[in-house]
This record gives C-alpha cells, structure tokens and sequence, in this order.
C-alpha cells in the first residue's frame, strides 16, 4: 500500500484534451479577456471555486485548499479498486458534469511529486490531463523529461543557478545530494529534492490557524482628489477587515490606515500611514469606520492625486483566549454585528452595511464591460422565449 496524494487544478485550459465544445468557449473568453473586451467577474470565480473544491473534497477523507484553483487530496494508505487512473477520471467527469469545467488531476507520493503529475498530465505523454506517478519507472521518466523550472518551488534563479552547476533535467535534480543542495540553495530545495524522492517533508495543519494581520486595500478605478471619497474608501475597508475579523472569531486592538498616490508616476508622490489604537479590542464594524473616517482627515492632502487606500488590523486578540477586563466596557455590539453578517450571508454580500461607505462609489473599480452575473444576479440568468 502507498501513501496518495492528488493535486486537482482548474482553470488552465493550455495542453488538457477536453470536450471541444468547451476548449472553444473558453479560449474565446479568454481571447475576449486578454483584449479587454470583458472585465473580468471575480464574484463568479469564487463561487466556481468554491463549488468544485466541494465536490473533489468528497473523493478522499483530507483535502487541503492550496488556492483559488489548487487543491490537494490525501488519501493514506487506500486504493481505489479501479485504479488510480480510473478513479480520476471520475473526479474530473464528476466537476465536468456539475460545473462544466475541465480539470488537470495527478497523483503522486508526495505534494511535489503530484504536482509534478499535474504537470505531466497537460504537458508530457497523451496530454489527457491525467497522470500517476506511484512507480519509480514512471517517476524517473517523467522527471527526466522535465526542466529543474518546471519543479513547484524552483523558480528562474534558482533554476539557472542548478543549470551552471550542472543540472540539467528535475531527474538530475532529484538525483543530488540533500546536504549538498541545502549548502548551496536553502533548506525549501533540500525538502523539494527529499519529496522528488517520495520522502514527505510538506504537511498541512487539519484547521488552518487564524491570520495575525488582516489587510482590505484596493487601487482606485481612477485618481481621487477630494477629501470625501477617500474618507468613503477607507470606511469601505474598515467594513471589509471587520467581517473578516469577525469570520474567524478574532478582534482588532491597533488598526493601520494608509493613503499614496501612483508610485509609477513621474512626479506627485506621496504616501502616509497612520495608526489608530483601540482601549478596548473590538470587531464593530461601526467602531473601524469611526477611526477610518477620522484618519481620512490626517491622510488627505489636497493636489494629491491618490492612487490607493486599505485599512489593516495588525494587532489581532483571539476571542477564544481573550483576557476581559473586569472594569472595562466596550462600545461594540455583537448581536448587531452578528444580525449584520447573517443578513450578508443569506442575501448576499453588501445587502446591508455603514452608511459611511456612500451609495455612490465612482472610485471603485472599473468594471465597465462586466461579463453576466449568471449565478449571483437573478436579472442575468438567461432567458427562453417559446
């Protein structure tokens, strides 16, 4: 029996033999997205995201979210009676069917050996987007038919660095001395040589740990110069970083808010941060606007041409371990925050917020040519005439 890991990838359409009718449609969007024809609808990418890392997660008992379109599965010491190939067409016919979206599946004993399988399957051999790498004969031809760059975790430097010393292939690469690269490079290549071997050196913690800094910052769609749309961003943030506070069950003690203009630019630089400090942590999302709207007022400079703006927690308490202060009363409500949340969450996000963030936001993003909202806007579902 071997330990299985699978690493599934959505979203690269480049090499993977898939229904036609699909390859079409989505090399045309993103032709369309490349000429700035679509903006593109980030809203409908995380419910995608969401839906097919929900579906993969049911085939194996762990499963680790490695990112928007990545994940890995680890499957310890079972086998699936059909064998590995087969079990991951099931998995790709399994997304196809529930959300029409083609995926690259590839297994291998460890997280680098199944990315390297991931590889395969698109790049190397029918290009089915499948491949198993769990014999030392399919590990070593496929390693020999790769480049040290195309190894997760090697990046151009280090790859032309291992070239002038000498290696040429990830099979040459596997082959070096662990002590001998960790000597040279760092201690991250050595583990990538040792998992290239099938030694497992990359675990994931079964509950992710809570973050320690939350940051909510976004670039205007165009410059801001007046002193109430950037008072109106910050506050927009300040809300952003309160949810997701309140998400993961923590509150703020010392917020930092900053302004700049185009670092790019020519000429008009300018860049401040603040810091405010709460007596008493908290999460309100009322409390975070109150000290966003009052730093707008020492981050405005008029003439200056503000490019971006974003308001982070930095100093973060665990509610969970949070030591109260028997004289201290807070000003925050948590019912109303709670009541607040659960009001964004069952009729979508931004259904209900501070007024502070204004109605009318012409420095959001641009999004002027926005594809259709099929799955968040009931106006945008399509519509049949009989």
């Amino acid at each position: 029996m071997v330990k299985i890991r699978q690493r599934i990838e959505l979203g690269d359409f480049s090499g993977v033999r898939r229904q036609q009718p699909m390859r079409q449609k989505a090399c045309s969007l993103t032709r369309l997205f490349l000429a700035g024809i679509l903006s593109q609808l980030y809203e409908l990418y995380d419910y995608l995201s969401n839906q097919m890392m929900n579906i993969v997660g049911g085939f194996a008992p762990h499963q680790h979210v490695y990112s928007i379109d990545e994940c890995f599965l680890y499957f310890d010491n079972w086998q699936p009676p059909e064998g590995w190939n087969a079990y991951g067409e099931t998995i790709r016919r399994a997304v196809w069917q529930q959300l029409r979206l083609p995926v690259g599946v590839g297994f291998g004993l460890t997280p680098t050996l199944a990315k390297v399988a991931s590889h395969a399957g698109k790049r190397l051999g029918d290009k089915s987007g499948i491949a198993v790498l769990a014999e030392k004969t399919q590990i070593r031809r496929t390693l020999q038919e790769m480049s040290p760059q195309d190894v997760w975790g090697i990046g151009r430097r280090i790859a032309e660095k291992l070239e002038n010393s000498g290696v040429r292939s990830a099979w040459e690469l596997a082959c070096a001395a662990p002590k001998s690269i960790r000597k040279q490079f760092s201690v991250e290549i050595e583990r990538t040589v040792r998992e290239l071997n099938g030694v497992t050196c990359i675990e994931w913690e079964s509950h992710r740990p809570k973050k320690q800094q939350i940051y909510a910052t976004r670039a205007f769609g165009h410059p801001v110069t007046d002193h109430q749309s950037l008072r109106q961003a910050l506050c927009w943030h300040a809300e952003r970083v309160a949810e997701k506070l309140r998400k993961q069950n923590c509150t703020v003690k010392t917020l930092t808010l900053f302004a700049h203009a185009n670092p790019f630019a020519a000429s008009g630089h300018y860049h401040k941060a603040v810091q405010h400090r709460f007596a008493i942590a908290t999460a309100d999302t009322r409390m975070l606007s109150e000290a966003a709207g009052n730093a707008a007022d020492t981050l405005y400079k008029e003439g200056v041409l503000f490019h971006k703006c974003g308001v982070g927690a930095i100093e973060i308490q665990d509610e969970d371990v949070k030591q109260p202060d028997l004289f201290a009363q807070s000003e925050g409500n948590t019912k109303l925050m709670a009541c607040m949340d659960a009001i964004n969450r069952k009729y979508g996000s931004s259904t209900i917020g501070i007024a502070a963030k204004g109605d009318h936001q012409p420095w959001r993003m641009k999004r002027a040519y926005l594809s259709p909202q099929y799955t968040t806007n009931w106006r945008h579902l399509p519509q049949c005439q009989c």
